[in-house]
C-alpha cells in the first residue's frame, strides 16, 4: 500500500478560476500522462478533473519530495508561467500509503466535496479511471482499488443520510435561477454538452422548457443532447452568427480561457436590452469580466455558489461520522485482499519457474545419464518428476495462503 500516491489539487487550497489551468482537455490526456509516464517511471496512473478539484492517482515507488512534485507537474506540459506553476507546487496535498487510501475513500464517498453527499463524484472518478484503463496507463493495483471505491461509496449512500436530497453544483445552480424570475418557455442557449449541461438540461427538461439551442466545439458530440432537448446543434465557430436571442445563457466548457468577450456578447444579444440571466459553471469562466462590467445581467457561477454549498455541509455534517466507519471497516477489509492478490501475483510464477528448473536438469545437468537410460526407466524417471514438479507448484501456494489467513486472523500488518 506504501506505493499508492496522490497529488491533488481541490477548492480548499487552489482558487477555483486558478484551478482551471490544471485542467487537461480528453483531447490531450492521453499523450500527456504517456509522456509523465515514461519520464517518471510510473507504473500505473490515472487523472481525475472536476470543478473543483485535479488530482493524479499513481503507483509507484517514488518519494514525494518537492523535487519529485516539480518534475511531475513539469512532464504534464502545462502551459502557465514557471513562477504561476512554482505557486501550484506550494498548494498541492499529497497523499502516500494509508493516508492515500483514505483519501482516495472519502473522496468517491462525496465527504471532500464541495457539497457533501453528491453522488457526481463517483460517477466522474470512475470515467476518470475508465478513461486511462482504455489508454493502458493502469493496472492490477488501480483496478483493485478502483473496485473498492466503487464498493464503499455505494455502502455510503445506501446506508446514511449523507446523499438524501443531494445538492450538487448543477441543482444548486438551479436552485439559484429559480429564485430569479424569468420569461415563461425562455429561449436557452446552451454552449457546450458535457455532463455538466446535459445534468442541467435535464431540470429544464422537467419543466418543460422546450426552446434550446446548442452551441459545441464539436457538433458531433452535441447530437445526443440535441436529440433529447429536440433542440438545434450548431458548431461552436458559428456562435458569432447566432441571432436567434435568449433569455438564459447556459454555458460550460473545457476552454482555458473565457470564449465569450463583450463583443461576441453584444452580437448574441442582438439589439434586445433586458436583463438577461447566464449560469457559468465553467472552470475558469467561460464569460469574460468585460461582460459582467458592462452589461446587467443576472449571473450565476461556481464560486457564488460556495456559500450555499457550506451550509449544506454543516446540515449533513452529523452523517460524516458513520459515513467514516463504513469508509474504515473498508480499508480493514482492503488491506486483508491486498496481500493476498501480491502474493498470487507472484506465485504465479512459480510453476514456470519449475518447468524451467526440469527442462534444464534433464536436458543439460543430467542429459546424458538421462539418455543413458533404457525407454521404461526414462518413462519412470518422467512421471516421478512430473509427481513431483505438480507438488512442488501446489505446496508453496498453499503455504502462502495458510500463512496470509494467520496473519489476517492475528491482525498483524
Amino acid at each position: 500500500m506504501k506505493n499508492l500516491k496522490v497529488l491533488a489539487f481541490t477548492h480548499k487550497h487552489v482558487e477555483l478560476k486558478d484551478l482551471g489551468n490544471l485542467v487537461i482537455c480528453n483531447e490531450e490526456l492521453e499523450s500527456r500522462l504517456m509522456n509523465l509516464k515514461h519520464n517518471m517511471d510510473i507504473p500505473e496512473v490515472f487523472y481525475i478533473g472536476t470543478c473543483n478539484r485535479v488530482e493524479f492517482v499513481f503507483y509507484g515507488a517514488h518519494d514525494l519530495t518537492n523535487e519529485f512534485i516539480a518534475q511531475f507537474m513539469e512532464k504534464l506540459n502545462f502551459c502557465v508561467p514557471q513562477e504561476r506553476l512554482q505557486c501550484y507546487l506550494g498548494q498541492v496535498n499529497k497523499y502516500e500509503g494509508m493516508d492515500a487510501l483514505n483519501h482516495l475513500l472519502r473522496m468517491s464517498c462525496s465527504l471532500e466535496s464541495l457539497v457533501v453527499g453528491e453522488k457526481e463524484i463517483l460517477a466522474q472518478v470512475r470515467r476518470a479511471y475508465e478513461r486511462c484503463r482504455e489508454a493502458g496507463f493502469t493496472g492490477d493495483f488501480l483496478r483493485m482499488l478502483m473496485d473498492r471505491l466503487v464498493k464503499t461509496a455505494k455502502e455510503v449512500y445506501t446506508h446514511t443520510k449523507i446523499s438524501r436530497n443531494p445538492i450538487s453544483v448543477v441543482s444548486l445552480a438551479y436552485r439559484k435561477l429559480k429564485e430569479i424570475k424569468s420569461v415563461e418557455n425562455p429561449r436557452i442557449l446552451i454552449i457546450g454538452s458535457g455532463e455538466t449541461n446535459q445534468n442541467l438540461a435535464k431540470y429544464f427538461q422537467k419543466k418543460q422548457s422546450s426552446n434550446f439551442v446548442i452551441f459545441n466545439r464539436t457538433v458531433e458530440n452535441a447530437q445526443k443532447l440535441a436529440t433529447e432537448l429536440n433542440a438545434e446543434a450548431y458548431p461552436l465557430s458559428e456562435l458569432i452568427n447566432y441571432k436567434g436571442g435568449f433569455d438564459i445563457l447556459i454555458t460550460c466548457t473545457g476552454a482555458t480561457t473565457a470564449i465569450i468577450d463583450n463583443t461576441l456578447y453584444q452580437s448574441l444579444l442582438n439589439g434586445e436590452m433586458d436583463k438577461k440571466i447566464i449560469i457559468d459553471l465553467a472552470i475558469p469562466n467561460d464569460i469574460d469580466a468585460e461582460v459582467l462590467a458592462n452589461n446587467a445581467v443576472h449571473y450565476i457561477e461556481v464560486s457564488s455558489l460556495q456559500a450555499i454549498a457550506n451550509k449544506n455541509i454543516e446540515e449533513r455534517y452529523s452523517e460524516l461520522s458513520n459515513a467514516e466507519k463504513i469508509i474504515s471497516d473498508n480499508i480493514q477489509e482492503f488491506l486483508p485482499i491486498i496481500k493476498q492478490r501480491r502474493v498470487e501475483v507472484a506465485m504465479r510464477q512459480v510453476p514456470q519457474k519449475i518447468k524451467e528448473i526440469k527442462s534444464f536438469a534433464l536436458n543439460e545437468v543430467f542429459a546424458s545419464e538421462v539418455q543413458a537410460l533404457d525407454p521404461e526407466a526414462r518413462d519412470v524417471l518422467e512421471k516421478i518428476i512430473n509427481y513431483m514438479e505438480k507438488k512442488y507448484i501446489k505446496v508453496p501456494m498453499v503455504m502462502a495462503k495458510e500463512i496470509l489467513v494467520k496473519v489476517n486472523e492475528n491482525g498483524v500488518n
